[in-house]
């Protein structure tokens, strides 16, 4: 039988964990050994020196949900005095701030909302690539997806292929938490399985679209319960890669975000959930050894803080995310965005030549727009004047 030794240096050679092998060395393994070892695996997939980050903003277009998730401080059920949809001209003024900050992306999600029908999602995106044709638009989770298709009774084929028809030119991975339908169903159960979700992508990465990988950990699950939504993402990413080159751009993970604003946060059982940052660390370097057809991991700020964001770089990640700009659904929870709910272009630097690496912005494929080979003032990566409709705004 192999020791957790030999099964670190089996991932180290490039050769596939099993599920039970992962489970040993996830469990028996030195976490410092695994952080190392993982470090080494990204250097080696990715540019040694360089830490990539996106400069975009995260849109939530309605509050509205159905779903009534046990960790979502986020979410209003329909007919709550604090419901909103967004207008254009408010998602308008937001995308313009993003443009002057050389944004190139928009990452859109929102709730559930019962009576939002296909049209008004196709309107949207028709209008959004109409008036700002530079901006990728990732928008509305596998979980959003499945909501469209059962209000309009199409497949989720079908809503996916007039979506991005319309303009939507990625999936958010949003939604995954754990890939494991024992969890999903005590967290979130009136929410996408674990089939469903996966469908969505698998669907997704046929039509050439963006897709990303996610797991939250800390909702009191069993380390098997990890080991098979990590297997579950590695197995679509085969299966997607060997049909049409087009599988998940990254992985990227966090730490159930519980407070006093969500029913889990509340609860009774509270001590048995939550993860802690030695815990994050530990995991997301155990999946850089894991995944080993994914090529991009990213750190997550907005979760987990600057400190433990910076320490992931040398824990398997290469990517700091994105500036963000705007958070609206962890902040709530009283994650780290509560107290810096955006990161300005000129401080993810900061972070990322801190931990001692060059930073590089990228587009949501990871094809890099610039390097930033010196150190850039601050008024060098200030935003450039706002317009609106070809007026400055002052």
């Amino acid at each position: 039988m192999l020791t957790p030794n030999d099964l670190l240096q089996k991932a180290l050679d490039g050769q596939r964990l099993t599920p039970e092998e992962g489970l040993i060395l996830y469990t028996q393994g030195d976490p410092e050994a695994i952080m190392e070892a993982a470090h080494q695996v990204r250097l080696q997939k990715t540019e040694p020196g360089l830490v990539t980050y996106l400069v975009d903003r995260n849109i939530n277009y309605t509050n509205v949900c159905t779903t009534n998730c046990q960790f979502c401080s986020f979410y209003r059920p329909p007919g709550h005095p604090e419901t909103y949809v967004i207008s254009r001209e408010a998602l308008s003024a937001k995308i313009e701030e993003l443009l002057a900050w050389g944004g190139t992306r928009i990452l859109m999600q929102g709730g559930h909302h019962p009576d939002l029908r296909i049209t008004w999602y196709e309107d949207l995106l028709r209008w959004l690539k109409a008036t700002y044709p530079d901006i990728e638009c990732d928008c509305f989770s596998p979980s959003e997806i499945e909501n469209i298709a059962h209000i309009e009774g199409m497949s989720i084929e079908r809503v996916l292929e007039r979506l991005h028809a319309a303009g939507l030119d990625g999936l958010p991975g949003g939604g995954a938490e754990i890939l494991d339908d024992a969890v999903r169903q005590r967290i979130s159960p009136k929410k996408t399985k674990t089939e469903t979700w996966l469908h969505a992508m698998r669907v997704a990465q046929r039509l050439g679209m963006v897709t990303s990988a996610t797991m939250v950990i800390g909702f009191g699950e069993t380390m098997e319960q990890r080991i098979n939504s990590l297997t579950r993402l590695r197995a679509l990413q085969d299966e997607s890669l060997a049909a049409h080159g087009n599988g998940f751009t990254a992985f990227i993970m966090w730490t159930a975000q519980l407070s006093e604003t969500n029913s889990l946060g509340r609860s009774r059982h509270r001590h048995r959930y939550g993860a802690d940052y030695d815990e994050y660390l530990h995991t997301n370097a155990f999946a850089r050894l894991y995944l080993d057809n994914f090529t991009n991991f990213q750190a997550s700020w907005p979760t987990q803080g600057l400190e433990v964001a910076r320490r992931a770089l040398y824990a398997g990640a290469n990517d700091f995310g994105s500036t963000m700009l705007e958070e609206n659904v962890v902040s709530q929870a009283s994650a780290y965005t509560e107290k810096e709910p955006r990161m300005s272009v000129y401080r993810l630097h900061e972070q990322i030549r801190l931990a001692g690496f060059d930073p590089a912005q990228r587009d949501s494929r990871y094809r890099i727009i610039r390097r930033f080979p010196r150190v850039m003032s601050r008024e060098e990566l200030a935003p450039r004047p706002l317009r609106q409709r070809g007026i400055l705004v002052p």
